[in-house]
């Protein structure tokens, strides 16, 4: 799969950007706070919905304006495919894939497959579980759409039972409580599929992510990770049964894979805990790589990779090793100078310079 182009209207500082990308390697280049990221953050949101930022939709408009309009064209198994999203201030996103709308933003998902490595990946062993849990909710996402209904459904009904749980601590209603029996049960539905796909995923990418850290270590040390359920899908309906009273107490769900986590291990040792930073960059670095080869294996087909400035916090070893991974593979690549892709001997099929909300063709 490669991105042929994006168009943004009054997107972040852009007014208007047109661009068309080789389907090799392209270089986009300039000052911080230029709108560098921000034309990566259109890509990303055009495959998943969502910005990678956490940001709302209102957001992502152009200061001043009401709506602001993406469009990406790609080309897959031979296919031209045109996404076209129109962002508003107060109103939903609208969506349409080949000039046909979608009802549900999650039906995107799948139709552009990317991979986004950014500094704050680089953070993704030392930081909370939350973050770890996005990684696989994100990556799962684009490629089962099974799991995708999966998680919505649960998400909706983590929602839904945090209300009852709160109205039942203030007040006993024994038909309220009938009413819990009945989101408990599609509590335990819900997230023993997200379980199942989880568990899965892990052991799919357990064997890459080892293969690819060994060499980056130079096979001096091994990475190991294991998923980290919160519950187990035999013990998942009689633990939040047994943990109902006090879910009513703190009116929340503390129960099911909401809760669930990653570990990795460097011999034997828990790189969160333990390890050096250097350690956890090289496992964060060997989680991404792994996930576009197990994206080329899921779909048969290679995904985009969007690398926002991650080179100048890597060291000259591990900048090396990504970019030789990158050979038959659709790269598009932020940065603030050109000068650590010359040391590596690197040539771009494509190079842009932004400056202020404007762009230009360099090579």
């Amino acid at each position: 799969m490669v991105i042929e182009s994006v168009d943004l209207q009054n997107f972040r500082n852009y007014r208007f950007l047109d661009m068309v990308f080789n389907e090799k390697t392209n270089i986009i280049y300039g000052d911080n706070a230029q709108g560098k990221t921000n034309i990566l953050e259109s890509l990303y949101v055009s495959a998943t919905s969502r910005s990678h930022r956490g940001n709302k939709d209102k957001e992502m408009i152009r200061f001043g304006e009401e709506e602001a309009h993406i469009k990406v064209r790609i080309k897959k198994h031979g296919m031209d495919y045109r996404i076209d999203m129109h962002l508003k201030k107060n109103k939903p996103k609208g969506i349409a894939v080949n000039g046909v709308p979608i009802k549900k933003a999650a039906e995107l998902f799948g139709v552009m497959n990317i991979v986004l490595f950014s500094p704050e990946d680089l953070s993704i062993i030392k930081n909370g579980p939350a973050e770890r849990r996005r990684f696989m909710d994100m990556e799962l996402s684009q490629l089962d759409k099974i799991y995708l209904n999966s998680l919505v459904n649960y998400n909706k009904v983590i929602i839904q039972r945090n209300k009852l749980l709160k109205e039942l601590s203030f007040e006993y209603n024994r038909e309220k409580l009938e009413t819990l029996d009945i989101w408990d049960i599609q509590l335990v539905r819900y997230g023993s599929a997200v379980i199942r796909a989880r568990e899965e995923l892990i052991r799919q990418i357990g064997g890459i992510v080892s293969d690819i850290h060994a060499k980056l270590s130079g096979g001096k040390e091994i990475l190991e990770i294991r998923y980290a359920p919160c519950v187990s899908q035999q013990s998942f309906e009689e633990q939040v049964r047994a943990a109902r009273e006090r879910d009513i107490r703190l009116k929340a769900t503390g129960t099911g894979p909401h809760k669930d986590d990653l570990i990795f291990y460097i011999g034997g040792q828990d790189v969160r805990r333990f390890g050096s930073q250097g350690q956890q960059r090289t496992a964060a670095l060997s989680l991404k790589l792994a996930e576009i080869e197990l994206v080329k294996k899921r779909v048969n087909d290679t995904p985009v990779l969007l690398l926002d400035d991650v080179l100048s916090e890597l060291d000259s070893s591990r900048q090396n090793f990504l970019l030789n991974s990158m050979n038959d593979i659709q790269t598009i690549i932020t940065c603030t100078g050109l000068d650590e892709f010359i040391q590596n001997h690197f040539a771009a099929e494509k190079i842009f310079r932004v400056e202020n909300g404007s762009i230009c063709l360099c090579g």
